[in-house]
């Protein structure tokens, strides 16, 4: 899961519509918002690849999105994010030129256990500033790349972005299969039926450099990518989502978010990793997550410790922040950072939380 940080206030201004107002938005981010008009998600897809790693002509949202937990030689952690969003204005395909319908977004972010630096970009798509194509790889916006010239592109991929304040080139492999997440890829977001199409790849080992304030690191560690496309992935009346990636040192990884709504019990689902690749979907009848701890972040309470308990997994565990003040201070800002496991299967992985 990962928040479309594009609203139509956004796609205004950079249409050279600063004087019109926007309509009021519903959801977090404006992703409960109807779209009849655009291709809708539903059971069954056939995924392809390569061709699925490309855009998606009719879908209205998705994203490219890279979080990497790293470590130097002295045992210093960092987390690295990379995420490339991209937004439909209208329900048509990619344009060369000014007439292109198509909003592009970039966040990227360093964290360590004293620092958190984060920096967007924005574009407008049919200009070469950013977009995705295939036969190689890539996905860029500025100089902001995640690009291979592997004929399988997600075996071996190089993956950068810079700011004023940090900087990262990581090289990131994998030999193993892509995880379909849900139902074969059909990811559901609510009991009314919003879904999204979801794959990930949990299995990239990632070597490289992170410059931190002037700082140069050399780093490893496993990374994880996720892959969403949708129209409508929320209700109107869901309010945000707390979501987690995470590396098991058994071997297996777990994905699991709930989406808290204004009335009514958060809708809370997961995939269970196994080591060798194997799935399983986790229902909220299987998994216990609760806030343990909170921070005052930004002027508001976040829950930067969790435990989680999977009794059929005999997972029982503790999530907690590498770095509390993780704040996304951007256009649509979030918390998103590295996180530590501890208990019955330690490890780590990433936490994100919007809508506080």
């Amino acid at each position: 899961m990962k928040i479309n940080a594009v609203v139509l206030t956004l796609a205004l201004l950079l249409l050279g519509g600063c004087d019109q107002s926007a309509p009021e938005q519903k959801g977090f981010a404006g992703m409960g918002d109807q779209a009849l008009a655009y291709t809708p998600v539903v059971p069954g897809r056939v995924f392809s690849f390569p061709a699925d790693h490309g855009a998606h002509d009719g879908f209205r949202i998705e994203w490219w999105y890279v979080t990497a937990n790293l470590k130097d030689a002295q045992g210093n952690e960092f987390g690295v994010q990379w995420t490339l969003f991209r937004s439909a204005l209208k329900p048509v395909a990619e344009q060369a030129g000014w007439a292109n319908q198509t909003i592009w977004l970039g966040h990227a972010a360093v964290t360590s256990s004293t620092v958190h630096h984060a920096a967007e970009r924005y574009a407008r798509g049919g200009v070469g500033q950013a977009g995705v194509r295939l036969a190689p790889f890539e996905a860029w916006i500025d100089d902001w790349r995640f690009a291979s010239q592997a004929q399988d592109p997600l075996s071996d991929l190089q993956l950068s972005a810079r700011d004023k304040d940090f900087a990262y080139q990581l090289h990131l492999t994998s030999s193993r299969p892509l995880v379909l997440q849900g139902d074969h890829g059909y990811s559901q977001k609510s009991e009314e039926g919003q879904a999204s199409y979801y794959y990930s790849q949990p299995f990239f080992q990632a070597n490289g450099t992170l410059q931190i304030d002037g700082q140069i690191y050399t780093v490893s560690g496993p990374a994880w990518l996720d892959r969403e496309w949708s129209s409508q992935p929320l209700t109107a009346n869901q309010t945000g989502w707390d979501w987690f990636s995470l590396h098991l040192d058994s071997g297996a990884h777990v994905m699991l978010y709930r989406m808290r709504q204004k009335d009514g019990a958060p809708y809370l689902t997961g995939t269970w990793i196994a080591a060798d690749g194997q799935t399983e979907t986790l229902s909220s009848s299987q998994i216990q997550l609760t806030p343990q701890d909170t921070a005052r972040v930004a002027g508001r309470s976040m829950p930067v410790k969790w435990t989680i308990s999977i009794p059929d997994k005999h997972l029982d565990i503790s999530v907690d922040a590498l770095n509390r003040n993780a704040w996304m201070d951007l256009r649509i800002p979030y918390w998103e950072g590295p996180v530590h496991i501890t208990g019955s299967h330690p490890g780590r992985g990433y936490l994100e939380m919007t809508g506080y």
